[in-house]
């Protein structure tokens, strides 16, 4: 027999609360003595409610606008590309030091010229940055941001 193949059934039944002092579970019923959670309907109080103290979402002020829950990308300038050849990942910007981490996102925008033909592998770029990327001989072609490895410790 496996223990994945018992059969078990529970045989507890309910606990009696609440039926004097010698069924163990007699008087206030484990509910302690006075307050608002001794008392019936104390279940129904809706989440954050405060016993009637003014609650912690009433007491923060709100925020007016919108604020993402996406990191912003980082910017890559047409200019720097220059130092560069052949294919460019995030990896090989990384390495660069033009970003902080190849697993962030990264957008190219266009400042100065570029001269070098790049075959450039991010995630975003404008579109005037992809004509003189083009026009310069190279190519762009736009790709999922690259994964963490996973850690064998964990």
């Amino acid at each position: 027999m496996k223990y994945n193949e018992l059969n078990v059934v529970k045989n507890t039944t309910p606990k009696r609360v609440g039926r004097g002092i010698s069924a163990g579970q007699g008087k206030t019923a484990g509910r302690g003595t006075k307050g608002q959670k001794s008392r019936t309907g104390h279940r129904k109080m809706r989440a954050g409610f405060m016993g009637g103290q003014r609650a912690i979402m009433q007491a923060v002020p709100k925020l007016k606008g919108f604020r993402s829950i996406h990191d912003k990308a980082e910017v890559v300038y047409t200019d720097v590309l220059n130092t560069l050849k052949g294919n460019v990942d995030n990896y090989t910007l990384a390495e660069k030091n033009l970003i902080t981490s190849p697993f962030v996102r990264v957008k190219v925008i266009v400042r100065g010229e570029l001269t070098s033909k790049i075959n450039l592998k991010t995630q975003f770029a404008s579109k005037t940055a992809i004509e003189m990327i083009k026009k310069a001989g190279g190519s762009f072609t736009k790709t999922p941001t690259p994964k963490r490895p996973k850690n064998k410790n964990n």
